[in-house]
């Protein structure tokens, strides 16, 4: 839908160039010269009303071009059509001015005459030339859902890169915990008893074997 309306501009710009534009620059050509060779004689132009309307006439048609060339929601074709025929009408242009003239529409106009005059001063190969620069930016060609689309794939690959990089990160981390310690049954407990009863036996056997040792030396001291 975008493109189509792009066609639909580029169709206006078309014809906004060839009756206004051409025709302001016929006007500002033939501007009356007194013997100095200026218009106005060098002077203002503001009291010919006649140049004013030709340079808003051109102006208009420059802004026009402008906004079609710069405004990036706008297609690309929007621009690029008028200017490709621009290119390809100053390229016959060189080839056979004969054929080029010829198919020039409304040349005893003044739409048409001034269409020629820029075709030969070299107008029209100069903004065909401007008028396709969009053609040639990728992002005029996508749209607002290709621009969300792939804004969104981006989201998406940076949050996966980054959980594998913290899945990465885990293991190195773990290793400063502290692992818990299991007590196996020693060979002097009993079935059935807890592993951690054996940690008090040391010190009863160490108790009964001071007992013994007191013994044995009062037995010893005694007399016969």
């Amino acid at each position: 839908m975008r493109h189509r309306i792009g066609i639909v501009l580029a169709i206006v710009m078309a014809g906004v160039l060839f009756f206004a534009g051409s025709w302001g620059y016929l006007r500002l050509l033939r501007l009356p010269a007194p013997l100095s060779g200026l218009p106005a004689g060098g002077g203002s132009l503001l009291s010919f009303h006649g140049a004013l309307a030709a340079l808003a006439a051109v102006a208009a048609t420059g802004m026009l071009a402008g906004i079609l060339i710069a405004a990036p929601r706008i297609s690309p074709l929007a621009a690029g059509l008028p200017g490709l025929l621009l290119i390809g009408w100053t390229a016959l242009y060189l080839a056979s001015v004969r054929h080029a003239v010829e198919l020039i529409p409304l040349k005893s106009y003044p739409s048409g005459a001034g269409y020629e005059a820029m075709l030969f001063n070299g107008i029209l190969g100069a903004a065909g030339l401007a008028m396709i620069i969009p053609m040639f930016v990728p992002s005029r060609w996508r749209t607002r859902d290709d621009e969300a689309g792939a804004e969104a794939t981006a989201a998406e690959d940076y949050l996966s890169s980054l959980a594998r990089t913290t899945e990465s990160q885990e293991p190195a981390g773990s290793a400063d915990t502290v692992q818990p310690v299991r007590l196996s049954p020693t060979a002097g407990t009993m079935p059935g008893t807890p592993p951690w009863s054996s940690i008090d036996r040391p010190a009863a056997t160490s108790s009964t074997l001071l007992g013994l040792g007191s013994g044995g030396r009062g037995r010893r001291a005694a007399p016969p």
